[in-house]
């Protein structure tokens, strides 16, 4: 099974605003760009978007190696999805986790795929990290025009 790197970021202008989501996919010496975004969103659900539409893009399974700064979806997707599925998707508190539709997304994604996360440091000069961060900025400013 060939081994795929992917960058991915996400952001939300206002937190809740208008949402962007990029993902960075290099295989076979080629780079493939995934981005879009939502009128409405949080950084939380932009940040999962990229992972899932990054995983989605490939029909046959892969070894995928995930690149994030984000801590939510790298805990979520390695420490707690587990659990909140034992507690019927609830969390320690009793309450509903959030996102539940774009966990359940993610879950399906992850049974399919053999996925790695590594934690890459926010803004710390990393090039694929920068760039895909740049090209989640620039989808949600497409909505942030289109709302204002």
């Amino acid at each position: 099974m060939e081994r795929i790197r992917v960058y991915v970021d996400g952001c939300s202008l206002g937190n809740p605003g208008p949402g962007g989501y990029a993902a960075l996919i290099k295989v076979d010496g080629e780079e493939i760009v995934i981005s879009g975004g939502a009128p409405f969103s949080t950084n939380n659900r932009m940040e999962l978007l990229a992972v899932i539409k990054a995983l989605s893009f490939f029909k046959e399974p892969k070894e995928i190696i995930i690149f994030s700064d984000s801590e939510y979806v790298i805990k979520g997707a390695t420490e707690w999805l587990l659990t909140w599925k034992k507690r019927g998707f609830k969390t320690s508190s009793g309450e509903p986790v959030k996102n539940l539709d774009l966990w359940r997304e993610l879950e399906r994604w992850l049974s399919f795929h053999q996925v790695r996360f590594e934690k890459v440091p926010a803004h710390s000069g990393h090039p694929e990290n920068e760039r895909v961060d740049r090209l989640a900025k620039r989808e949600a400013k497409k909505w942030q025009k289109n709302i204002s």
